[in-house]
C-alpha cells in the first residue's frame, strides 16, 4: 500500500522534551508476502502458456518497428486521431466491452507523481523488477511528453497497482479510496475481472474538463516478465491520453493483435504528437485533425520514421 511520508507536526507538549534521536536509525519493518491461491497459481501457469504461444508465432515483439513496418505521414496522423481522440470504452462502461467513443483531446497539464503498489502476494523479487521497469519506462515517457513524471509515495495522482488474484479480489475498499466517484459497475468488474482482461487503466478528471487529474492502472502479477512488460509500457502510455485501439495501427502497441509488446517508434511519435503544443487539451477530434496532420508532416520530414 502507497505510503504518505513527511514532517509531522508536534504539539507544544510534545516540543518540551523531545527524545534524544537515536545514532542509527532503525530498520524499516519487513515487507511480507502471502502465499498466493490456486486459482492464482493456475492464472500464473495460463498466462506463462499464452506468452510462450504468443512468441512462438512471431509476437510480442520488442524492436520498435523496422523496414517491414513502414507507415506514412498520412497514416501517423489517421492513427493519432483514432488512438488520442477515441476513448477504448464508453466512460460510463465497466471496460468488459470495448466500445470506441469519440472524445476530445485529454492529456495531463500538471506533473504527475507515480506510484508502484504491490499486493501482499507478489515476491519481493518481483517487485523490485516491476519498480525498476516503471520508474525507467516512466522517465522514457516523460521525455517524449514533456512533462515531469517524478516516482513518489507523497501525494500520488498516477497509481500503478501490480495485484495478484487474491489481492485484486480484495481491493474493492481500497479502489474507492483512490478514486471515490468510482462507479460501483467499475469496481466489480475490477474485482471480478476476466481472465482475457490481461490489464487496465482507469483515468479521472475534473467535471466538464479534458485534463487528467488521477489515473490508476492495474496490472496482473501472475504474467511473466515480457507481459507484464507490455502491460506497463501500454497502460501507463495510455493514462497518458493515448486512451485507445487501432486495428490499422503498425508498428503499435495500441492494436490488439500483439504483434508488439513494448513502445514502437510510432508510438513514440503518438505521444510527442498528444504533448505538442500547437494542439490543447480539451480540443475536438475535428479541431485537432488538420493540426495533427500538420504535426505528422512535419515529424515525418524529419525523418522521424
Amino acid at each position: 500500500m502507497a505510503s504518505l511520508t513527511g514532517c509531522q507536526l508536534l504539539s507544544p507538549a510534545d516540543q518540551i522534551t523531545p527524545p534524544p534521536a537515536p545514532d542509527i536509525a532503525p530498520d524499516p519493518a519487513p515487507e511480507t508476502v502471502v502465499a498466493p491461491s490456486q486459482a492464482s497459481k493456475d492464472l500464473a501457469i495460463y498466462y506463462g502458456r499464452l506468452q510462450s504461444n504468443l512468441l512462438a508465432q512471431g509476437l510480442m515483439r520488442g524492436d520498435g518497428g523496422g523496414p517491414d513496418t513502414p507507415f506514412t505521414e498520412s497514416q501517423l496522423a489517421r492513427n493519432f486521431v483514432r488512438i488520442a481522440l477515441f476513448n477504448e470504452y464508453r466512460d460510463d462502461n465497466d471496460f468488459r466491452r470495448p466500445q470506441a467513443t469519440i472524445s476530445n483531446l485529454r492529456r495531463w497539464t500538471q506533473p504527475i507523481r507515480m506510484s508502484v503498489e504491490f499486493g501482499d502476494t507478489v515476491p519481493l523479487a518481483q517487485r523490485d523488477i516491476d519498480t525498476n521497469s516503471v520508474s525507467t519506462y516512466a522517465a522514457r515517457l516523460s521525455r517524449l511528453a514533456g512533462v515531469p513524471i517524478r516516482m513518489t509515495d507523497r501525494n500520488p495522482n498516477f497509481h500503478v497497482l501490480f495485484l495478484g488474484e487474491d489481492d485484486r479480489r480484495d481491493f474493492g475498499d481500497r479502489l474507492r479510496e483512490l478514486i471515490p466517484n468510482i462507479s460501483d459497475a467499475t469496481v466489480r468488474t475490477f474485482v471480478n475481472l476476466p481472465r482475457d482482461q490481461l490489464c487496465v487503466v482507469i483515468g479521472t478528471f475534473a467535471p466538464g474538463q479534458s485534463n487528467y487529474t488521477k489515473a490508476v492502472a492495474m496490472i496482473r502479477a501472475e504474467h511473466p516478465s515480457l507481459m507484464r512488460s507490455a502491460c506497463i509500457h501500454e497502460e501507463l502510455a495510455q493514462g497518458m491520453g493515448l486512451a485507445n485501439d487501432s486495428p490499422n495501427a503498425r508498428p503499435s502497441i495500441f492494436n490488439d493483435d500483439e504483434e508488439f509488446a513494448l513502445l514502437t517508434t510510432h508510438d513514440e511519435l503518438l505521444l510527442r504528437m498528444l504533448y505538442d503544443p500547437r494542439l490543447e487539451t480539451g480540443m475536438s477530434a475535428a479541431q485537432a485533425a488538420p493540426i495533427a496532420r500538420r504535426i505528422a508532416r512535419e515529424y515525418m520530414a524529419a525523418g522521424a520514421s
